[in-house]
């Protein structure tokens, strides 16, 4: 413990399984030959977690699993990738949360979700020692139970110990707002997607058009964090500081699978930060890495290092 990380992500961790392609309900006693059925490690959490570690980073990950083969295979999927599972618990009688994720031949896709242990457990005193020794902590806790209240005197932590503070979040509950008047004033980047925005700025009464982000971000600064970075979908992001705003356009690429693109874009956009690159250059390696994961199936999908993503941003080309 006495050796400082890069990143620690902290949250959700579920196992994901995709198949792909899928394009109808399969009836009754019918069989159906697909191209692909993938298990990952993955969520706000161990999808980051992911996705950073294959791009470099030095990695741990503070969340829980359940006591069961789907957590199994989870633990196995983050050694496997190098990052250090010390501060993954094991939850004896909860399950490992779980989703099944039927991808159609464009990318998108539903899914079939079981809540697991990741948002029942709290934060262990290893975990709370390890915010103190890492270079930047990646908060997807908001809205989970287990970790309620514990969430600022976390960030305070790693803020004191000099570490970059990221916040996300996934389909906000009633009360997310409030529990962000908490947890921002530790955050340097808050990192939502649109319908995230839209939805936390409905909840405070204020109607944010797709043109006028600016507000939003007004409001989430006011709320005491220090930025915003705006994930647009196929407008691609936006950064908002008090020194002005950056855009990126996304890629233009046929996507295979679209799950994991919210949180490999914030690994990429932390890893840009930890390499001392500015806010455009994080921009265009965050939507290239989103990009490489939608272009295969599964958490890390066409990724390959940071050196081939960072060719890939100076080269492919974008959407209009």
């Amino acid at each position: 413990m006495s050796d400082t990380i890069d990143l620690l992500a902290v949250g959700l961790t579920t196992l994901d399984i995709a198949v792909h392609p899928v394009e109808r309900a399969v009836s009754v006693d019918e069989s159906v030959l697909v191209d692909s059925i993938r298990l990952s490690p993955a969520g706000t959490a161990g999808g980051t977690a992911m996705v950073a570690a294959r791009l470099g980073l030095k990695v741990a990950i503070a969340s829980a699993v359940g006591a069961d083969a789907q957590g199994a295979v989870v633990r196995a999927g983050l050694e496997s990738a190098g990052i250090d599972t010390a501060q993954l618990q094991t939850v004896d009688g909860l399950p490992t949360a779980t989703t099944v994720l039927p991808v159609r031949a464009d990318g998108q896709r539903g899914l079939y979700h079981m809540l697991g242990a990741s948002i029942l457990t709290p934060l262990t005193d290893g975990a709370v020692a390890r915010a103190a020794r890492t270079r930047a902590l990646h908060w997807g806790g908001v809205g989970y139970p287990g970790m309620a209240g514990q969430g600022p005197g976390f960030l305070a932590t790693a803020k004191a110990g000099g570490a970059l503070v990221t916040c996300d979040l996934i389909a906000p509950r009633p009360g997310a707002l409030e529990e962000l008047a908490a947890l921002l004033p530790h955050v340097d980047l808050f990192m939502p997607s649109l319908a995230e925005v839209r939805a936390l700025m409905g909840e405070a009464g204020v109607a944010v058009r797709h043109d006028d982000l600016a507000t939003a971000a007004g409001h989430f600064m006011a709320m005491g964090a220090g930025g915003c970075v705006f994930k647009l979908g196929r407008d691609g992001a936006m950064v908002f500081t008090p020194d002005g705003t950056t855009h990126a356009k996304a890629f233009a690429i046929e996507p295979v699978d679209t799950t994991t693109c919210g949180d490999s874009f914030c690994a990429g956009f932390i890893t840009g930060q930890l390499n001392g690159l500015d806010d455009a250059a994080c921009l265009d390696l965050a939507s290239a890495v989103a990009a490489r994961v939608a272009m295969g199936v599964g958490t890390l999908g066409a990724l390959e290092g940071l050196t081939q993503t960072l060719d890939f941003a100076r080269t492919a080309e974008r959407l209009a």
